[in-house]
């Protein structure tokens, strides 16, 4: 069993009316969990890319510069991929 604790938490009144109405008794502690692991997981997301951004110099990787050179990378990549894999198995 997964230890827990015990906290207080403050709610605007609204959000719990909202909260007891769309959610069934007795599952709200598990609702408000899994509400919080989402949004913590999204906010380590946000944290981790704002971090890594500007790792990649433009002049070094111009594959980069725009979503269509990108794109365009990608395509060239699964391209290069498909015609090594119909040499090796076909």
């Amino acid at each position: 069993m997964e230890k827990t604790k015990l906290t207080p938490i403050r709610f605007p009144i609204d959000l719990l009316d909202d909260l007891d109405k769309y959610v069934s008794e007795g599952n709200r502690s598990k609702f408000i969990i899994d509400a919080t692991r989402k949004e913590l997981h999204r906010a380590k997301q946000r944290k981790a890319i704002q971090k890594a951004s500007g790792i990649l110099n433009q002049q070094d990787y111009p594959e980069f510069n725009t979503s269509e050179d990108t794109a365009s990378w990608v395509r060239r990549l699964r391209e290069e991929s498909d015609a090594r894999r119909r040499d090796l198995f076909e």
